[in-house]
């Protein structure tokens, strides 16, 4: 049997007390390995402060489409936001993009050293919040970011067995499965930059029968969204709390991880949970 080394990553890290606290009780109970900070969060800095008192493992969730930007420049006049100087948000972001290339550099390097004032530390990994570093228009400036700051880790979201999971609508279908071809574009871009990009990636729940490669070492990299939702209006990247973070689902995924069922598959299968300052 193949040795597998799993992160299991907490994101949004930052978004509310209640998200945090979530994060922190799957960190204890083994259910977590790793997490990945919203430094525009509203709970950024008691984040940062539970990784330090419980010493979580924690990287940067770099964020260009839900909020306020950080960098005090953009604030007043940048491409990157609406009229009502918030990020464009989930699928505004991409529309915006493609209507011409947005100023995200210095978003991104302002996130990096946020990211170190609340830490003390540089981010061993840094990702895109909703998969927007893989995008064509954005994934050459976030491998310069990441080479300039020395940061050696990211998140390539292509899903083994996505296709087979027909219980997903067609819509969100559609936006995963071309999240999958621009990460396919997308490794290259950060292999020539020297970024290691974790390839072996999982959001959905996978097949406990799926064959696992025999013979060599895997790591992958489950993307979990646990937490006690949140209740508005605390919460949010400056916007307030949205559907997804106030949803039943994020109290469903922390009482699915911490199930001792999925502990005891984990050991009955040699699959050992790590971060990625463990690599």
């Amino acid at each position: 049997m193949a040795r597998v080394k799993l992160i299991v990553t907490g994101d949004d890290f930052g978004y509310c007390p209640r998200r945090n606290q979530g994060i922190v009780d799957c960190f204890l109970a083994g259910a977590v390995s790793n997490v990945s900070l919203l430094v525009n969060g509203s709970a950024a800095a008691d984040a940062a402060e539970l990784a330090r008192r419980y010493n979580i493992p924690i990287g940067l969730h770099a964020n260009l489409s839900e909020g306020s930007p950080v960098c005090e420049v953009l604030k007043t006049n940048s491409s990157l936001l609406n009229q009502d100087g918030f990020f464009h948000g989930k699928m505004g972001f991409r529309t915006a993009l493609s209507k011409g290339l947005l100023n995200m550099s210095e978003e991104l390097k302002a996130q990096v050293e946020l990211f170190h004032e609340l830490t003390g530390h540089l981010p061993p990994h840094m990702d895109g919040h909703q998969h927007v570093h893989v995008l064509p228009e954005v994934r050459h400036i976030f491998a310069e970011v990441l080479e300039e700051y020395g940061i050696k880790y990211t998140r390539v979201p292509i899903e083994p067995g996505l296709h087979k999971c027909d219980w997903i609508p067609p819509s969100l279908m559609e936006f995963y499965l071309g999240v999958e071809e621009d990460s396919f574009n997308t490794v290259d871009v950060f292999t020539s930059h020297g970024i290691s990009a974790i390839t072996e990636f999982m959001s959905k729940a996978p097949s406990p029968t799926e064959p696992t490669p025999q013979s060599r070492t895997i790591t992958i990299e489950l993307m979990v969204h646990p937490g006690y939702p949140s209740v508005p209006p605390v919460g949010g990247c400056g916007e307030g709390p949205d559907d997804f973070s106030q949803s039943w689902e994020r109290l469903h995924e922390l009482q699915t991880l911490t199930n001792p069922e999925l502990q005891s598959h984990y050991k009955t299968r040699s699959i050992q949970l790590c971060s990625f300052k463990d690599l």
